[in-house]
């Protein structure tokens, strides 16, 4: 028996038959058949900023971390694709409020509480503060003389108020007088330092429309007098016919008598707190026409008239133009005023303490001297 032997070169050539050639082109062929199936299932489609909308949900993006990759161990390109994570701003235009739809710089700005409104800073304006408590803006008129009064030349001390134009005094002190003042000392109330009084001969019955005259206006006029002091008068109106103003004109007038009267004829003119007035059924032509009566009735006699009322009414119940021959006696108790018209008397206090007077006042300055109008 013989043996035979195996040499290397022989055993090489039985390890690549054809059998096993072909199955290593299959095993290739479904291998790289795999890897690209696994390629397409990763990768991710690319967005189109001209046709769909752009993701602005940047918060719920995934946090990629240096050594992590999304979507497995596997990089498509599409998972580089970061741009698409921001809005992107289409052919120049604004982004859109989500809730209205508009652009953000087109929905309108609520202002803040406690903003002034325009009106406030547009010199053209003033503010009035109704009897309900309600404010509002209103239009200063062009046409009607302006109050020139510089605040900064008034001086306050001790309740009284003094003006003065290029360092010199030129205004005067007075408290309004009514049958419900006690006893007053004129004597020590002009040495207080008050130059006149303005006296209250009636009052017309806001409801009745009845007259009732000051008891105790005869004693007032005649004191007054004697302790030095200047005198006005005023009626307190609510009359609602030309005929009712000239009645209470005729009032003041017959109450000077013998008298010198040099400061105003008043009118006091306006509503009834807290309850309803005659009065408020006229409208501002009709109450225009009222105190227009009233006031060339004084001044056919003579006299210097005035009208006295607050800014509310005055600006907004009368018609201020067809009394540019009228005095003006400011009701404006507290800050200084912002009326914007002309007014010779500002009553600037009803809760000052003065020598001569049990209780409290009002006090009245006066920017002329009526005893040499």
């Amino acid at each position: 028996m013989s043996n035979k032997m195996n040499l290397p070169d022989d055993n090489e050539r039985n390890l690549f038959t054809p059998q096993m050639t072909a199955a290593l082109v299959v095993t290739a062929f479904v291998t790289l058949l795999i890897i690209v199936i696994v390629l397409i299932s990763n990768r991710r489609p690319h967005h189109n900023p001209q046709t769909q909308a752009p993701d602005t949900t940047v918060a719920q993006s995934p946090v990629v971390k240096p050594d992590e990759t999304p979507g497995g161990d596997h990089i498509a390109p599409g998972d580089l694709d970061f741009w698409d994570m921001y809005p992107e701003d289409v052919n120049g235009e604004d982004e859109e409020d989500p809730e209205s739809g508009k652009p953000e710089e087109d929905q309108p700005v609520e202002p803040d509480d406690g903003t002034e409104p325009p009106e406030a800073t547009d010199g053209r304006h003033t503010l009035v503060i109704n009897r309900d408590g309600k404010e509002e803006w209103v239009l200063i008129s062009p046409y009607l003389p302006k109050n020139d009064i510089d605040p900064s030349s008034l001086v306050l001390q001790s309740h009284l108020m003094s003006y003065y134009t290029d360092g010199k005094e030129t205004s005067y002190l007075g408290i309004s007088v009514d049958k419900y003042d006690d006893y007053i000392d004129f004597v020590k109330l002009k040495d207080a330092g008050i130059d006149f009084v303005m006296l209250r001969v009636g009052v017309r019955g806001y409801e009745s429309g009845s007259i009732t005259f000051d008891e105790y206006y005869a004693d007032n006029i005649s004191r007054a007098t004697q302790a030095g002091l200047e005198v006005g008068l005023y009626f307190r109106s609510q009359a609602v016919t030309a005929e009712e103003a000239a009645e209470e004109a005729t009032a003041l007038i017959a109450a000077i008598g013998d008298y010198s009267v040099k400061y105003p004829l008043a009118i006091d003119a306006g509503f009834v707190l807290n309850d309803t007035s005659r009065i408020e059924a006229l409208s501002k032509t009709e109450k225009t026409s009222v105190l227009r009566t009233f006031a060339d009735t004084v001044k056919a006699a003579g006299y210097n008239c005035a009208i006295h009322a607050d800014k509310e009414f005055l600006i907004k119940e009368i018609d201020l133009s067809k009394f540019s021959d009228i005095d003006i006696w400011l009701d404006n108790p507290g800050d200084l005023p912002d009326y914007p018209y002309a007014m010779t008397m500002w009553e600037y206090t009803d809760n000052a303490t003065l020598d001569g007077v049990s209780g409290l006042t009002d006090i009245t300055i006066s920017f002329i001297d009526y005893t040499q109008k």
